[in-house]
């Protein structure tokens, strides 16, 4: 096993991508050795010492091919250092901070198969264009209409770089239990 970091997400529309990025970017700067995937290109955690696994939010929940990421690794994630983090658009509300315990909600199916060290939670960037489905566009169009939401970026750099900055004593720390 190598010194290497995976950093590994599920999109829906892209967000989460940016966050992924910018997460693994973080840990590279630090020193680190970091590889940033689609959860859909990962075959094998072997080569990782450590894996941080991040989605994008839909209908309370990851998405269906980050919850069969885990699935399909979860032994080998049970034996690693792992951490988690979310991209949801709750998060950009009006009192958007105080959904927080709320959204933290939305990764007790990922805790029930593995522990993380460490977990995120980010506001994630809305162009309504972007949305897949239909029913769920026309619910983002009249959400925005009545100031639910605002199209626009609304990921907090910074709070995701502070987050990042915070994995290493963690994944490493971690590494002397697993």
């Amino acid at each position: 096993m190598s010194n290497k970091i995976l950093v590994t997400y599920a999109t829906c529309t892209g967000s989460t991508v940016g966050v992924a990025e910018a997460i693994g970017k973080t840990l590279s700067e630090g020193g680190a050795l970091v590889d940033v995937l689609p959860m859909q290109e990962v075959r094998d955690l072997s080569s990782y010492q450590a894996v941080v696994a991040g989605s994008a939010i839909q209908d309370k929940r990851w998405l269906p091919e980050a919850v069969q990421f885990i699935k399909m690794h979860q032994a080998e994630l049970s034996r690693k250092p792992f951490a988690a983090f979310l991209v949801c658009m709750t998060l950009a509300m009006k009192n958007g901070e105080n959904y927080r315990p709320f959204v933290a909600e939305f990764l007790a199916p990922v805790r029930m198969m593995v522990k993380p060290v460490s977990e995120g939670q980010f506001a994630g960037a809305l162009d309504v264009s972007k949305v897949p489905y239909w029913q769920v566009r026309m619910m983002f169009r009249l959400s925005v209409l009545f100031g639910v939401w605002s199209e626009g970026d609304h990921r907090d750099w910074n709070a995701i770089r502070i987050w990042a900055e915070s994995l290493p004593p963690k994944l490493l720390r971690n590494l002397e239990t697993h």
